[in-house]
């Protein structure tokens, strides 16, 4: 009984089943639209996942910017300053989960970290976790693929957070961050830092202010992404992607690493494209991977962080999580059974 109340909750509250017949519905009877056409496919899978990903997204930003609220950046720097060595790696990718910063607006929060004299590697963590996982795009990874996969993508970005930061920490990478960012004048002291104390009413506006200021970033890559996906779903054969995308090709893991690279959106604007995929018979290891190089690899964060470090780190940086990409999708590609 319990497991069955608990598949209720995920079918009803995160998969949004309900919405789906409504939609499907309205565009048969109202519409008629032929059920059987690539157009009513394709038009309601794209109103589906449209409505879906706004309603679960503003109440997800909105519970995670409460908690949010409590690890302002000068209480995380404190946290993280009380750690030393791996486990400083793990608390930095930790705290990054709590933190939904994309790739690109986490470089001002590494340099107040570095600035604070926080170590390189820890940084690193925090900055390869932040916009690989956080608490809103585990639970609509959930919604769409189950929590089994969601679980296990969370576990494998912390560990690519962890690993990454480790070994930057340990080859001593910091020489080759901008001197800039490391200049002595500009130091700031952790204890000369005035933490900011919120009530609960000034919670629940700063997380009504998030929920406004995200979906305004990111609702063009939503549509965008919907809308590519609703493409894949309805009108290109499932051979075709699978011959390129599928578990035949040994090169589809890395071809889907190298195509997310260029792109930049949010992890939620790739979602919709990575359940087409899924649904046209590719790989969860081969769309995951294509998931993380969009949100970690993307070209327009790599140009930030070239802004703050030399070539050097930036190489080293790229060439871990790329690595840690691969493995990944070669790995939940191998092991999908136990998943799904």
């Amino acid at each position: 009984m319990v497991k069955t109340f608990f598949e209720w909750l995920n079918n009803q509250l995160l998969r949004m089943e309900w919405l789906d017949k409504i939609i499907k519905w309205f565009f048969s009877e109202i519409v008629k639209i032929d059920e059987t056409s690539l157009l009513f496919k394709s038009i309601t899978f794209f109103f589906y996942d449209v409505i879906k990903i706004f309603i679960l997204l503003s109440v997800l930003i909105f519970l995670a910017s409460y908690i949010q609220s409590y690890f302002t950046p000068e209480r995380t720097r404190k946290i993280l300053s009380k750690f030393k060595g791996v486990w400083a790696n793990i608390i930095g990718a930790l705290l990054g989960t709590i933190t939904p910063f994309c790739s690109c607006s986490s470089i001002p929060i590494f340099i107040g970290f570095t600035k604070a004299g926080l170590p390189v590697g820890v940084t690193f963590s925090f900055l390869i976790s932040s916009p690989l996982v956080d608490l809103a795009s585990v639970i609509l990874l959930a919604s769409i693929f189950g929590w089994q996969v969601a679980l296990a993508y969370v576990l494998v970005g912390l560990v690519i957070a962890v690993v990454g930061g480790t070994l930057i920490g340990i080859f001593k990478m910091e020489r080759y961050v901008e001197d800039f960012v490391l200049a002595n004048g500009n130091k700031i002291e952790l204890d000369d830092v005035e933490e900011q104390t919120l009530s609960k009413k000034d919670r629940v506006e700063y997380s009504w202010e998030q929920v406004k200021e995200i979906i305004n970033r990111v609702w063009i890559y939503i549509l965008i992404g919907v809308g590519i996906g609703a493409i894949i779903h309805g009108f290109i054969p499932q051979t075709f992607i699978e011959i390129i995308l599928g578990d035949n090709n040994p090169f589809s893991v890395l071809l889907a690493t190298i195509v997310g690279i260029p792109m930049y959106a949010d992890i939620f604007g790739t979602l919709p494209i990575a359940e087409a995929l899924v649904l046209k018979g590719v790989g969860i290891g081969t769309v995951l991977a294509f998931m993380m190089a969009v949100t970690a690899l993307s070209l327009p964060s790599m140009i930030m962080i070239k802004k703050v470090v030399k070539n050097q780190l930036l190489f080293m940086f790229v060439g871990i999580v790329t690595v840690g990409i691969i493995i990944m999708g070669y790995l939940f590609n191998a092991f999908s059974y136990l998943l799904i």
